[in-house]
């Protein structure tokens, strides 16, 4: 059974970081491509980073030089460090991962940024 454990998220300053943690259990983390979504209230659910099973990133124009992706293939684990939070960040991020035509989605952690 393929599960994707999101966690890390919560309420945080504007200008604040989080690190979320997505665990990974019954795929052969190494070979799939790993990325994290987000959806805010009354929007599309969108990329905001992924990493290749090689190791290669891109990022969303929006979190590019604040956020970082990365993947401990030993700890089957892929984490989304986040720094200088905006409000506009305030949304459920989702863990994905996908390798050919499978991919599954994480139950989501909630990141709400506010004063």
């Amino acid at each position: 059974q393929v599960q994707l454990v999101e966690s890390g998220g919560g309420l945080v300053q504007p200008g604040g970081s989080l690190r979320l943690s997505c665990a990974a259990s019954g795929i052969i983390f190494t070979i799939y491509h790993m990325g994290w979504y987000r959806q805010a209230p009354g929007k599309q659910r969108e990329l905001v980073a992924a990493i290749t099973s090689g190791g290669s990133t891109n990022y969303a124009d929006s979190v590019k030089g604040r956020s970082t992706i990365s993947r401990d293939n030993a700890k089957k684990t892929v984490y989304l460090q986040m720094n200088s939070l905006k409000p506009e960040d305030t949304a459920v991020y989702y863990c994905h991962a996908y390798y050919n035509d499978l991919d599954y989605w994480g139950q989501g952690t909630q990141v709400t940024v506010s004063s």
